[in-house]
């Protein structure tokens, strides 16, 4: 029987447009779990040579169609798809369908789909890029969308959308919200392409790569009912956020930490061990985390880049775990113990290559912030942040923030640093101050900056981050809630997604940030590893105060094999005993047949 289940799934192979930018590991990953074999696309006669092409892209869409222009894909690749042959784009993958982006004026898209994909035209206060959890709406009926219900959600994230047009109504499969209404997937015959990450959202993501492997290949849809046709699945979701601070403990064991104010040791001495890294994130996983990040906190930065720790942290963990993996710490340059160098964006590929989505910058995003202070706003192209969202995009690149309250008595103090008021809230300075300006600081909180957090912030946006990590460190273990001042005063400043972190002890300091603050999402670490909350109930508390927050649901571990419906496996085991007997009957009967002559 498992045999032939293999032979079965070895009859389909994907093919993949690796063009060379963003975690693909995640995608193949997630086929692997479908039980289908995957061939990367190198060359362009491959192209023409697949039985079923998937085009995940990620990144800016200039630099997307420079690369597949240096690798001679573009004229292949539009033969494909005019010819009517398998095929689904994702993210970026579906944008170079159309004529082009207002991303990158003057380069051509691909040019099988009319429209120029533009800039998200809302007036509300939403952040940009568009990172996390949303709806759909399906306008046609597709097996994509089996069993799709109402709470079910998809991972975004994305800077340009497309809109609906009637040149594009034939071609319209889902619609979703952000501020806007905008395509979020097309589909003709057998060519598909969505906005959303598949391979990023979960048990829903995995069920319709499925379904969409049902059609392109001509399968009949399992026996369910379709989903409602026009209505939304969900609202844009706040997402929740496991975190998981790695290090190595004193016997060279990487193991799941936790701090006091950025102290991992416990009294004897020993670093405090809540677990294995792998099986915590599984574990969050499972229970509904829309996100995972990995925080190293040990430098390594002896270690050879491909002999990283973290990194079989991360490919290990992607083979099980698909909703988005984030990691930071030693992100930056590198020089090993044999002297070999290693730019921040190598290690950054090294890390989406292992399986990460994003990469966390710390200490080197302050100094980048300086930098471009001094420069009287402007970049160098040098920094990490700056290479690292040119290749990859801004979506990709986290920048963590540790700021402390610095105490003041008046506005001349704080010396021109934008000041906080705490005199509504509990904190206090040393002498009762009640004002107060948020320092960033360095080499994981053991050192200043003499910069602000409205400075770094404005700085780091304006270099290519794409997403804002903060962490307070005054509130760091503390578990009375998240610093709100601090988070409204970066809120202000900036324009994209803000993750608060740091504070968080019950379930009502969740839906309090969420209800007091437009931050986007909410981390916590220590309160999940020693499961004071669950994430489960998290969700609930939000659901009850009217927040979206995506339903959890579990895989089915459905694999190709059912798909293709195999006959049960009793019946495989009589098929295989009545070959075996009519092979022993030929055998005999040629023997017979043998001595008679």
């Amino acid at each position: 029987a498992a045999a032939a289940a293999a032979a079965a799934a070895a009859m389909v192979r994907v093919s993949l447009l690796d063009y060379g930018a963003g975690n693909v590991r995640s995608l193949k990953n997630a086929l692997d779990r479908l039980g289908v074999e995957v061939e990367e696309v190198l060359r362009p006669e491959q192209i023409a040579a697949a039985q079923l092409l998937i085009f995940p892209g990620v990144g800016s869409f200039g630099n997307c169609m420079a690369v597949m222009q240096a690798k001679g894909f573009i004229e292949p690749l539009r033969a494909y798809v005019r010819a009517d042959r398998p095929f689904l784009g994702i993210c970026l993958g579906m944008q170079t369908l159309f004529e082009g982006s207002e991303e990158s004026p003057g380069v051509e898209g691909l040019g099988l789909l009319p429209g120029v994909v533009g800039k998200f035209a809302f007036e509300e206060p939403l952040a940009v890029p568009q990172i996390g959890w949303n709806g759909i709406s399906p306008q046609q009926e597709s097996p994509m969308f089996t069993g799709l219900e109402s709470g079910d959600a998809v991972y975004f994230v994305h800077s340009y959308r497309v809109a609906p047009t009637a040149a594009l109504t034939p071609w319209t499969l889902c619609l979703s919200r952000y501020g806007e209404t905008y395509v979020s997937g097309v589909s003709r015959g057998r060519v598909s392409a969505v906005q959303f990450h598949p391979e990023k959202s979960g048990a829903v993501g995995l069920r319709m790569l499925k379904g969409f492997l049902e059609t392109a290949l001509g399968m009949p849809p399992p026996p369910q009912s379709p989903s409602a046709t026009g209505v939304f699945s969900s609202d844009y979701c706040k997402r929740i956020v496991a975190c998981l601070d790695v290090r190595a403990n004193d016997a060279g064991d990487l193991v799941v930490t936790k701090g006091d104010q950025y102290d991992v040791r416990e009294k004897q001495g020993e670093v405090r061990n809540l677990g294995k890294p792998v099986e915590l994130a599984r574990r969050y996983y499972e229970e509904g985390a829309d996100e995972i990040t990995f925080l190293n906190i040990t430098g390594f930065r002896e270690c050879p880049l491909h002999d990283l720790p973290m990194l079989q942290v991360l490919s290990e963990a992607s083979r099980h775990i698909f909703v988005p993996l984030a990691v930071g710490g030693g992100i930056r340059d590198m020089v090993d113990h044999r002297g070999v160098r290693s730019s921040a964006l190598e290690v950054a590929d090294a890390y989406f290559r292992a399986g990460a989505d994003k990469v966390s910058i710390g200490t080197d995003a302050v100094e980048a912030a300086r930098m471009f202070i001094a420069n009287d706003g402007k970049g160098h192209g040098t920094t990490s942040i700056e290479q690292i969202a040119f290749v990859y995009g801004r979506q990709a690149v986290v920048v963590s923030i540790d700021p402390r309250r610095v105490w003041v008595t008046n506005e001349a103090e704080a010396d021109g640093h934008v000041l906080a008021d705490q005199s509504a809230r509990k904190p206090r300075g040393p002498n009762g101050e009640t004002l107060c300006w948020y320092e960033c600081t360095v080499q994981g909180g053991r050192a200043g900056s003499g910069l602000d957090v409205v400075q770094v912030s404005k700085a780091v946006e304006s270099l290519g981050a794409g997403e804002l990590l903060v962490n307070c460190i005054d509130c760091d273990g503390q578990q009375d809630g998240f610093e709100l001042p601090l988070l409204n005063m970066i809120k202000a400043a900036v324009s994209i997604p803000v993750i608060a972190s740091s504070g968080a002890g019950n379930v009502r300091h969740f839906t309090e940030v969420f209800a007091e603050t437009p931050v986007e999402a909410a981390l916590a670490a220590s309160i999940f590893h020693r499961k004071q909350v669950s994430i489960a109930e998290v969700k609930e508390r939000m659901r009850a105060c009217g927040l979206a927050a995506r339903r959890a649901i579990r895989e089915d571990g459905a694999k190709l094999s059912v798909w293709l419906r195999l006959p049960p496996p009793r019946w495989l085991f009589a098929a295989a005993a009545v070959a075996a007997a009519a092979a022993v009957a030929l055998r005999i009967g040629l023997t017979a047949a043998r001595k008679k002559n």
